[in-house]
């Protein structure tokens, strides 16, 4: 039963953009069953980590980020030389992305995009397996968006778990955003999945609490060409957009 209790309120705007906007606001994920996690908004708006440099350093250019936020990651690519394009589908996350002199579009990974087959490294960081609720799905068009020797490097759960569920964003005093269906996903039932789609695993690894896979097709190097060396083209652009 809806009540005025958790009815969304109308007056207040979405707890997450909110938090994007002043960089630090505190804003939680809520699952439909009750249970609530703090978003880390201050590492999203920082500079990027440890467990991040692991990422970016088996980032063979171009880039797609997928669900970019803040734009972090593809805006420190880009300030090496590598070519990066963030994606997401909240404004304000792509606003703040560009206005920082990042390089963003404000779209789903499911809509058309540029340079579909062309990209050499697709970014799933931050739990971002979760996108629209069905990391099959997911992972199949991010397939289809690299290029034969592309790579997708992936953030999973640190756990053991596969859930699908319903979602919102929340601020501390409850009020919330529109629902959207979500996943958590760990490396056991990532494996099962790019098993199923004709992927391998070329890399696994840890940083700190945080874990990572990396997926390719059959005879693509490991783990994204493994690590960028200072002979590789990492500036190139995707085909569409010459």
């Amino acid at each position: 039963m809806t009540t005025e209790e958790n009815r969304p309120h109308s007056g207040h705007e979405d707890p997450y953009a909110l938090a994007l906007q002043s960089g630090r606001a505190p804003a939680y994920l809520r699952l439909a069953d009750g249970r609530r996690t703090r978003l880390p908004v201050h590492r999203w708006c920082a500079q990027p980590t440890r467990a991040d440099r692991t990422l970016m350093e088996r980032c063979v250019g171009p880039v797609l980020d997928v669900g970019c936020g803040p734009g972090r990651l593809c805006r420190a690519l880009l300030r090496q030389g590598v070519f990066a394009l963030g994606i997401d589908v909240a404004p304000h996350a792509v606003a703040r992305t560009i206005a920082l002199g990042g390089t963003a579009q404000c779209r789903s990974v499911f809509d058309p995009l540029p340079g579909e087959g062309d990209w050499q490294t697709l970014l799933l960081a931050d739990g971002n397996i979760g996108i629209g609720g069905d990391p099959h799905a997911l992972v199949r068009r991010c397939a289809h968006l690299i290029s034969p020797m592309g790579v997708l490097l992936v953030e999973v759960d640190d756990n053991d778990v596969e859930e699908r569920c319903t979602a919102w964003f929340e601020d501390t005093h409850g009020h919330r955003g529109p629902p959207f269906p979500w996943a958590r996903l760990g490396a056991p039932a990532l494996r099962r999945i790019t098993d199923d789609l004709g992927l391998s695993v070329t890399d696994q690894w840890k940083s700190g609490p945080r874990s990572f896979l990396a997926l390719g097709r059959p005879g693509s190097s490991p783990g994204g060409r493994a690590r960028r060396g200072e002979s590789d083209v990492v500036t190139r652009t995707p085909a569409a957009w010459r």
